[in-house]
């Protein structure tokens, strides 16, 4: 564009130049010369426009096109990470279902036990009520201690030492020994729990 400009403004000037000697003729192709190089420039500034026209619209459709992809690229990251976060909160919930099922699945088992050795407990202290009392509250023979709510540990190791014959509280060594005597260790262990238990 700027070399038809150039060109155009050369031609005027030369014919303004060499047009002195030829009078009319030369103004007249000076003027017919200018006109078209006027209308070609129009031409070329309006095509020069047509073109920077299409470069903005295909640059606007391809920003479009980018940010269109951006988006959907977006989308699916989020969906993605949606998808994952699903999953791990749901092997979470699982993985602590499981886990909430053998604790109570455990605590009922070691219930179980308690009650089993409590029960054998119970049994194994129907020898002693008649002179513990019921509730392991009375003075056996007005001597002894009472034996309610003593600690297991302490209560397996007094039992022991009795059947050993190694224990005489208040002289009755001999009385505890007979009662204690056939006991299996198992036994005293839940003879001595069901005591300590008692309140």
């Amino acid at each position: 564009m700027n070399r038809i400009i150039v060109l155009s403004v050369a031609t005027v000037a030369i014919l303004t130049f060499s047009g002195c000697e030829k009078g009319d003729k030369t103004t007249e192709a000076t003027q017919q010369t200018t006109t078209k190089v006027a209308t070609a420039t129009q031409e070329v500034a309006s095509k020069t426009a047509n073109v920077a026209n299409n470069v903005a619209q295909k640059a606007k459709e391809s920003a479009s096109k980018a940010t269109e992809a951006v988006k959907e690229t977006a989308q699916k990251a989020v969906e993605a990470t949606k998808e994952a976060a699903n999953n791990v909160a749901k092997k979470a919930e699982e993985t602590a279902s499981k886990a909430t099922e053998t604790v109570k699945e455990t605590a009922n088992k070691a219930k179980a036990v308690v009650a089993g050795a409590n029960d054998k407990g119970a049994q194994l202290f129907n020898k002693c009520k008649s002179c513990h009392g019921a509730d392991g509250k009375t003075h056996a023979l007005g001597k002894s201690e009472i034996i309610a709510g003593q600690n297991a540990d302490d209560l397996v190791k007094k039992l022991t030492a009795y059947k050993a014959g190694t224990r005489n509280v208040a002289g009755m060594g001999t009385l505890m020994k007979g009662q204690v005597g056939s006991m299996s260790d198992d036994d005293i262990k839940a003879l001595a729990n069901y005591i300590s238990n008692l309140k």
